[in-house]
Parts: structure tokens; sequence; C-alpha cells
């Protein structure tokens, strides 16, 4: 019996061979398995183990997810049936979820082995889409295509109807999903602590034309009506529908869906405080400095020291 069982979740299109190559070779030191799904059996070696996407979950211990944030939000939903932790190894650009950097992964290896880190648990949106049952841990946009009219729905909550909406998009988004494309429509900074769903209409023509903030017991339903415009419904950024004319999303919150391995959570809360300073909670300059690399802080202690006399 192995140590450990990692299921390996691969950014589609990234290279990401020296990172499986770091992860064989630390397996094939500590006894563990490592599996992948079967759409990735050409990037990796023949002693990492291919299963169907259906049966990843079910054949880890944890997930490791090697991309952005994008990769890492695939890993929860793939596991949201019989959550597992997820650990984000950071590849490209700046992320928020990912944490750790491809030169520290066999140290984090190590940490998972010993049982030294912390998770944290993520809630999503259940979704009702037209008919199909998905999953959300940042948002559920419904956008209209360009050119053929607007995004015109009605709001009811909990079978209550309140309005109707107007609008080039429609986002409902967690509190982690706040900080994506609901805060670029104008919705909320919602702390990742509450939960929460919120409702943000971009660029609003008529209707409700403000965020909204509902429980996490409420029941959001979002129906297009008759003369709406062609509709796109995308999940996390991948669009699952596109160009609906009718039809209705209804979302439900639901708490820890989804665990995330946190190696240094410290860490992790003053990457999101400087996300927050950047858009609208600026930071004031003894949090910024905390922020720098170690040694670039040594560099300018040394700067500030007084001369010698």
């Amino acid at each position: 019996m192995p140590q450990i069982r990692l299921g390996l979740v691969l950014h589609p299109t990234r290279e990401v061979s020296p990172v499986v190559d770091t992860m064989v070779a630390w397996a094939a030191r500590h006894d563990a398995a490592l599996t992948v799904r079967a759409e990735d059996r050409h990037r990796v070696p023949e002693s990492v183990r291919a299963v169907p996407e259906t049966d990843l979950t079910a054949a880890s211990d944890m997930l490791l997810s090697v991309g952005g944030d994008g990769t890492m939000l695939g890993a929860l939903r793939l596991a949201v049936a019989d959550p597992k932790p997820v650990l984000g190894v950071h590849l490209g650009k700046l992320g928020f979820l990912v944490e750790v950097e491809p030169q520290d992964l066999p140290a984090a290896l190590d940490r998972l082995l010993t049982g030294d880190y912390t998770l944290v648990e993520q809630g999503c949106l259940e979704c009702a889409v037209c008919g199909d049952d998905v999953v959300a841990f940042n948002d559920v946009a419904l956008i209209r295509t360009p050119g053929q009219g607007f995004v015109t729905a009605t709001l009811a909550v909990d079978g209550q109807r309140y309005g109707y909406y107007r609008c080039d998009a429609l986002v409902i988004s967690t509190p982690t999903g706040s900080t994506a494309y609901s805060y670029a429509a104008g919705g909320p900074l919602v702390s990742p602590a509450t939960r929460a769903v919120v409702v943000t209409p971009s660029a609003p023509m008529s209707g409700i034309s403000r965020a909204v903030v509902f429980s996490p017991e409420e029941t959001v339903r979002l129906e297009l009506k008759s003369g709406s415009g062609p509709v796109a419904v995308e999940v996390d950024g991948q669009i699952i529908r596109d160009g609906s004319t009718s039809g209705a999303v209804e979302v439900r919150y639901r708490p820890e869906a989804g665990q995330v391995v946190r190696l240094d959570p410290r860490r992790y809360q003053q990457r999101s405080a400087l996300k927050l300073g950047l858009l609208d909670l600026p930071l004031l300059p003894a949090q910024l400095r905390e922020l720098l690399p170690e040694e670039v802080r040594r560099r300018l202690d040394e700067r500030e020291l007084p001369p010698p006399r």
C-alpha cells in the first residue's frame, strides 16, 4: 500500500513536464502513487497510472492542481461529490488560489506526508442550469451575445418574484468569486470568511441596477424573459451553454464543498490582502513592505540604516 495516493490535475495547454518529473522522482523516493486523468496519459511517464476522469478522486487521497486558479477551480469541481484536499502548484501568471511554486514542490510534498498543513473549506454554488446540474466555486455568469440584444431575466428568491434585469451580463458569485467577474461588473468585495450569494448586473440598461447579497439559505432563480437576446452561460469561466433564449438558472450556496491545502495560511492571507489592496482597500506602507520577499526587505533595511559616526 503506498504511503499516499496523489491525483494530478494538469493545465490543459501549459508545459507541465518539469513539475511532473519532480513529482515522479519524489513519488519513487517515498513509495507514493501518482494517478492522472486518461486524457492526460500522453503528458506523463508510464509510471503514472491513468484512469477515467470520473475515477480520479476515488483513486486519490489528495489532488495536486498544476496550473493557475482556473486549474485549481477545475480540481475542486472534480472532487465536489467526494471532497479531497487540493494543493495548487503555480505555473505562469499570478494566481491567488494556488500556493506552491515549482521549486518549492519537494518540500511541500514532504509536508503532505507528515500532515504539516492546514485545510481551508471552500463553499460553492449548486446550480440548475436549464435542467443541468453544475457547481461553481467562483461564479456563474449569463452573458449576452454581442449584437443580438441583452440579457433580460426575472429575479425570484425562494419562489418570490422581485423584479427583472436588462443588462450585458448577470454574475452570480460566491464570496471567493466576488473579487473576480462580479467585482469587475461593479459588485461588492465580500470577505471569503462569509457565506453568501452575490448577484451583480453588468452594464444594466433598466430594471435592477445594483448588486444584491443574499443569504446562503436562500435559493436564487434567474429566468430569461421572452424577448431576451441569446445568452451564454459560463461556470467558473467555462462556457457550458451558448445561445439560449429561454430557460432558468437556479442557484443555492453549499458550504464546505471543497478543501484547499494551505502550507502557509499567513502568507495566503497576505496575498489576499494584497489583492484587496490592488482593488479597493489600500494597504498601509508597513503592510506592503511585509509582502516583499525577505531578501528585498533586508536590502531596504540596510539602505535605511543611519550612516556610522
